[in-house]
């Protein structure tokens, strides 16, 4: 299926995604500094699949709606050409149903490939399945096949570069690398050298991730981080946490003024 999305992975600055944080005050904000791609937090595909789709007129938003009244997932008019849904899932059929349910509204889909977190990995999900080459390309091929917009996958460094290579990186139209293994931990340090063979290795766009440890402490040092490790793009998770202005090219903005532009989207779209 031909994809129809003018969202493009070459260059950019992407807001990661993470959990309890990338909800739609924070992709707005960084949007608001300077950021080209904002993923969402992950969602799980049973969850979303009881979900209805509701347009809410009051605040202009879709609204992805559980039985219960939960807003699961919340999106507007003016991310729509920018968000990536991302989501867990550890079923081909499954993970389709959820992308045809929400394509209308996001620039781009996203299977997580990466979290180590036992609730995930339980389930198949996350990291275990980069031990499950077949189950990835099953999802991987269904979503290419069965959807309109591009599709990521967030993934972790295998023990073996080529293990890595052969298993997860040529079946999606383009993929996101956490650069730690399994294993490791925010404060372990990046592989930038990892990552670097595998950009120049594949033609696909790379989007480097986990270099707010030792690179990214302000804007300038993105583009470092992107020339380290020679990545088409980088996506940034705890800077932005941190302080969501380090997309903007001006500087950071005062601590207090974010905390209050948060806020003020806070109480618009969730109070």
């Amino acid at each position: 299926m031909t994809v129809n999305t003018p969202l493009c992975f070459r260059g950019k600055k992407i807001l990661a995604p993470m959990v309890r944080v990338g909800t739609l005050p924070m992709r707005l904000l960084a949007l608001d500094y300077g950021a080209d791609i904002v993923y969402c937090e992950e969602l799980i595909d049973i969850k979303m699949l009881q979900c209805k789709r509701v347009i809410n007129e009051v605040l202009e938003t879709v609204d992805f709606v559980a039985p219960n009244d939960r807003v699961v997932f919340r999106t507007c008019e003016r991310e729509r050409e920018r968000v990536v849904f991302q989501m867990g899932s550890a079923d081909a059929e499954r993970a389709l149903a959820v992308a045809k349910l929400v394509e209308s509204d996001v620039a781009g889909i996203d299977i997580n490939m990466g979290c180590p977190k036992e609730y995930s990995t339980k389930a198949s999900m996350g990291a275990a399945l980069l031990s499950d080459p077949d189950k990835i390309e099953s999802i991987l091929t269904t979503l290419v096949k069965g959807v309109c917009k591009p599709i990521t996958c967030k993934i972790r460094i295998l023990p073996s570069i080529y293990k890595f290579h052969r298993q997860s990186l040529v079946l999606c139209c383009f993929f996101s690398l956490l650069e730690r293994k399994k294993e490791e931990r925010p404060q372990h340090p990046v592989h930038c050298d990892v990552i670097k063979a595998i950009s120049e290795a594949v033609s696909i766009p790379v989007i480097a991730n986990g270099g707010s440890h030792d690179f990214i402490k302000e804007y300038a040092d993105i583009e470092t981080f992107q020339k380290a490790t020679a990545a088409s793009s980088v996506m940034i998770a705890r800077a932005a946490m941190w302080n969501p202005s380090v997309f903007r090219k001006e500087g950071f903005c005062p601590l207090k003024d974010v905390m209050q532009d948060y806020i003020k989207y806070v109480r618009f779209y969730e109070d």
